[in-house]
């Protein structure tokens, strides 16, 4: 005998019980059940049968109010392919498929799917340190070099260096691939920053790398611009282009196939304007950098 069939089994007792011996508080005392399941017992028995005394699930199987599957995948792939967490969701959403939900939906999402937790590897360790932000756009430009490593076309290594500068009032950035990781590289993306920037730089902040020292140094200051090097050892004081870097390995790198420099370039040139131009950024609440300077200027 099933389940349901020992329910109904049972319920048909107590049923049979109460016409008995006429009396419903006892036979509920008797069996140990409520009044109110009782008679909503024995209604359902009158209208369908045995099959009304099924037991139906206390809610029905998806909730009126739950996130609809087509919203839930889009969260669910956002977050499994680029890392991004509830908020930037809910700014991608908005923006780009014109799907408006909250931050607690997101969260509940992931949580319910057992992604509210990044993988090991993809947070930074967190440092203790002041924040601050300039206001004006060019006063403090913020750069710094990520080394990438490809496998080319007969499984060799391939080395390249991404040199990025990132505005701090804005967060309008600038990158760059190179062969070369030396002061000769360093100095032409100078140049290159200096005509790409629709602004004024008046400061240019570096680590203490040896493509930064005295030939780049004194052609930072040839060209009016301030060059200053962080404290040794504490790289969160270039802590945005740092932390635009780990965008770059979640939302551009992890998804390239390398083929060559000249499609990496052509590549790197559509992600950098998609960054400036279209990519929500947590610092102004889901506006790009390029509509933050706009509000600046």
């Amino acid at each position: 005998m099933s389940k349901d069939q020992r329910e109904i089994a049972r319920k048909l007792r107590i049923l049979q019980h109460a016409d008995d011996t006429g009396h419903v508080a006892k036979t509920c005392r008797y069996f140990g059940v409520g009044r109110s399941s009782f008679y909503r017992w024995r209604e359902a028995y009158r209208k369908h049968g045995e099959a009304g005394l099924v037991n139906r699930p206390p809610i029905p199987n998806r909730h009126a109010n739950r996130t609809p599957p087509e919203i839930e995948e889009k969260i669910l792939h956002l977050r499994s392919k680029y890392y991004l967490g509830p908020r930037r969701i809910v700014w991608y959403l908005a923006r780009y498929h014109g799907i408006r939900v909250s931050d607690a939906t997101v969260s509940r999402t992931l949580k319910r799917n057992g992604v509210n937790r990044l993988p090991r590897g993809t947070r930074l360790r967190k440092v203790h340190t002041k924040r601050y932000n300039k206001q004006v756009p060019g006063h403090h430009i913020q750069m710094d070099v990520k080394f990438l490593t490809f496998k080319g076309k007969r499984g060799e290594k391939i080395r390249r260096f991404q040199f990025t500068a990132i505005d701090d009032a804005t967060r309008v950035r600038a990158l760059k691939i190179y062969a070369k990781h030396t002061q000769a590289s360093a100095i032409d993306f100078v140049d290159h920053i200096i005509e790409t920037f629709p602004f004024r730089i008046r400061e240019i902040r570096t680590d203490n790398g040896h493509e930064f020292q005295a030939k780049f140094h004194w052609h930072v200051e040839d060209k009016g611009i301030r060059h200053a090097y962080i404290k040794r050892g504490t790289p969160q004081l270039n802590g945005k282009v740092e932390r635009s870097h780990r965008s770059d390995q979640q939302e551009f790198y992890q998804l390239l196939t390398y083929k060559g420099d000249v499609d990496l370039e052509k590549r790197l040139d559509e992600w950098e304007r998609f960054y400036n131009f279209a990519r929500p950024h947590g610092a102004f609440n889901g506006k790009t950098p390029y509509e933050a300077l706009r509000e600046k200027l």
